[in-house]
């Protein structure tokens, strides 16, 4: 069941991944994943490569490299356990073929391993993930916005994502937040967005740490009256953050998105209407402790 439920996932966004292939990046990031594969198998090249084969076959695989491979490939399946989207299955696969690459010309011959971890090195700074462009109901706050959009209606309630761009989770979950603001906005319930990476005084208001290390980002926070009403992840007494899952079903139920929408939605903005503070104030779950309001 372990295999066949990424299986299935992976047939049935199959045209989108087409579409993901299709990009510089991904062709770049490809080609690099079976460059061994291309070398070992390709004749011509693979005859004057050495192997520790006993039929002395230079063009298959040796028995340690077959083991180097099954090695990853369950490292790969448990990573993607807990993979919410097909880009993070995609990003696995290929980040986890490249180690396997770099091992595996290494033990083949130390000037390909050098080459090789040039190439990987020099494609990592070059080289970025293709940035999510889909439609969404987002909008983006900075140092000068962020207060004031937060405290304009004290009947609109905010949930604001805390991301910084060379984040690689945060670019795997831009398509489902997305996804959540097309579904849920109305004119009591907006979806924010706030780059900490590049407005740094916002990072330290809100106390969301940037640092790769705190394990912070992406971080969902929710805000009523233009105070903070709870978040995810939590943060330990570390300042690390504790482990949670962004998967749609979890910010829904967490969230408590579709309560949260119907008492939402019935705000009418219109010109006689006095703020009501308070009007549409869902509790966080009793199972968690939220946090205190900023």
């Amino acid at each position: 069941m372990a295999l066949l439920t990424p299986l299935f996932a992976f047939l049935y966004h199959l045209p989108q991944v087409y579409k993901w292939l299709l990009k510089p990046y991904y062709v770049a990031s490809l080609f690099m994943s079976i460059a061994f594969l291309a070398v070992r198998k390709t004749p011509g090249v693979c005859d004057h490569l050495s192997t520790q084969r006993e039929d002395g076959n230079s063009c298959d695989f040796d028995w340690r490299e077959v083991e180097i491979l099954m090695f990853l490939s369950a490292i790969v399946m448990m990573k993607n356990r807990r993979a919410i989207t097909v880009e993070q299955h995609v990003g696995n696969i290929i980040l986890f073929s490249k180690v396997a690459n770099v091992i595996l010309f290494f033990r083949l011959d130390i000037r390909m391993g050098l080459l090789y971890l040039t190439l990987c090195i020099v494609f990592l700074m070059t080289c970025k993930p293709p940035l999510y462009m889909g439609p969404e109901y987002i909008k983006y706050l900075s140092d000068k916005t962020i207060d004031d959009e937060l405290d304009r209606d004290s009947r609109v309630t905010w949930i604001v994502e805390f991301f910084a761009n060379w984040s690689p989770e945060c670019q795997s979950f831009a398509s489902v937040y997305a996804d959540l603001s097309l579904k849920y906005n109305c004119s009591g319930l907006k979806f924010g967005k706030v780059d900490i990476g590049r407005y740094g005084e916002i990072s330290k208001k809100y106390k969301v740490s940037a640092s790769p290390l705190s394990k912070q980002l992406p971080s969902l926070v929710l805000f009523q009256g233009g105070k903070e009403v709870m978040r995810r992840p939590q943060v330990d007494k570390k300042g690390r953050a504790v482990s949670w899952s962004f998967t749609e079903e979890n910010i829904i139920r967490e969230f408590n998105l579709n309560e949260l929408y119907q008492k939402s939605k019935k705000i009418i903005k219109t010109k006689g209407d006095k703020v009501r503070p308070g009007n549409v104030s869902v509790s966080p779950p009793t199972r968690h402790t939220s946090e205190q309001s900023r």
